[in-house]
């Protein structure tokens, strides 16, 4: 698992790099997606699926909102020709491709949806009340014992709303 872990660590630096020297707008927003997905990936190897759900909400939404402003500020790209046009989907075939086949083997090492792991559970429930000192089991889970977990979510949503923001911030100026 550490070797597809650091395969997709390699593919989001490579997304990344691409991103900051891309040549249009519209491929540095594609390769950007990169590291998003790529990073929805490495939380489902790291167990985290609640994480991986909501990256890949705020990425997809993200990306779509990106592509449109993009699409509808410059039609300039869509005129370069067919060739170049058949290259990127090609490319994009490819890496849909990547992700699947790394997504399939990310969601392998999860449990079965609907098997109960207890394992866990049993540590919040029964002595989860007195250790948290929250009225609420809910809360005190959420807060208390998976706090760095919420913190990444909030982390997560908070970036995208401040990503989005800029960019109709950008568009709004011109």
């Amino acid at each position: 698992m550490e070797l597809l872990i650091i395969v997709m660590l390699v593919l989001m630096i490579g997304g990344a790099i691409f991103s900051l020297e891309a040549r249009d707008l519209l491929s540095a927003v594609i390769a950007y997606g990169i590291v998003g997905f790529g990073l929805v990936i490495c939380f489902l190897f790291l167990g985290a699926p609640d994480l991986a759900l909501v990256q890949i909400v705020v990425e997809t939404i993200t990306l779509i909102i990106m592509i449109t402003v993009i699409l509808n500020s410059t039609r300039e790209e869509v005129k370069k020709g067919w060739k170049k046009t058949t290259a990127y989907a090609v490319l994009a075939f490819v890496f849909i491709g990547f992700f699947l086949y790394f997504f399939n083997r990310a969601t392998d090492t999860l449990t079965v949806f609907g098997d109960h792991a207890m394992r866990m559970s049993k540590a919040y429930l029964q002595p989860g009340a007195a250790e948290t000192g929250s009225a609420n089991l809910v809360t005190g889970v959420i807060f208390d014992y998976r706090g760095y977990d919420t913190l990444g979510e909030a982390t997560i949503l908070f970036t995208a709303v401040i990503g989005v923001l800029t960019v109709l911030r950008l568009k709004g100026r011109k």
